[in-house]
């Protein structure tokens, strides 16, 4: 059973722009670097990169789609009360 995830993110303000960098990232495009370039989050900084995490620490829908989402694969975008999310499931444990 998954206890905690280790997880980035590219948070955008609508689902038009996250489909945009979502086909960037189909086409090759470092996830970190388009984290550092789009992402609406303090996170992007940083490549999106949330560090780990159980359950109850992100909202619902984020969390359900982390826990959810297989390991190395980016997924989305998941809408949230912050906008939408593209994931990308680092690690599990």
């Amino acid at each position: 059973m998954v206890k905690e995830v280790h997880a980035a993110h590219i948070l955008c303000k609508n689902e038009k722009k996250a489909k945009e960098i979502m086909d960037k990232l189909g086409s090759g495009q470092s996830f970190a670097e388009m984290a550092r370039k789009y992402s609406q989050c303090p996170s992007g900084k940083a490549g999106g990169d949330l560090g780990w995490f159980g359950k109850g620490r992100m909202v619902p829908e984020f969390e359900k789609a982390a826990f959810e989402g297989e390991k190395g694969k980016v997924f989305g975008p998941v809408k949230t009360q912050f906008g939408y999310h593209i994931i990308k499931v680092l690690d599990k444990k």
